[in-house]
């Protein structure tokens, strides 16, 4: 054998080494992403818990949320809630006026809770904004 091929030789010797330890680094990574995912799915992230049976009323029509309303009550919910801030709160009673009088005769207001909630706006400074709950039942 001359001195190329033993030097080629452990030139390739040595390279099948690099390669080994470079599968068995990304192995033990491989190993460490799932300890990790594994970790993860054992603690849930906490997420705010919403409750189902509210209506949030925003900009849309008042008859898209009169059928959100009329869906929870006929999914088998007992009581829905409407829930509206500021120049919306008019929009949530006429939600709440147009259930029961028109869709849902036998749904009664229980509850109404008016309050005063502060809310950062985009230039940073604090602002009060009315807000409104009300509480229909089956």
């Amino acid at each position: 054998m001359s001195e190329d091929e033993t030097a080629q030789e452990i030139e390739a010797t040595e390279k099948v080494e690099e390669v080994k330890d470079a599968t068995e680094e990304t192995r033990e990574v491989a190993k460490e992403k799932k300890d990790i995912a594994e970790e993860k799915k054992e603690e849930p992230a906490a997420e705010p818990k919403r409750d189902e049976n509210t209506v949030f009323i925003g900009k849309k029509g008042v008859m898209g949320y009169v059928l959100a309303v009329v869906t929870q009550f006929n999914n088998g919910a007992e009581s829905v809630v409407l829930k509206a801030r500021g120049k919306l709160i008019s929009r949530a009673v006429d939600v709440a006026e147009i259930v029961r009088n028109r869709f849902l005769p036998e749904v009664s207001l229980t509850d109404i809770t008016i309050k005063t909630e502060e809310l950062a706006s985009e230039d940073g400074s604090m602002s009060k904004v009315s807000a409104i709950e009300i509480t229909l039942t089956k």
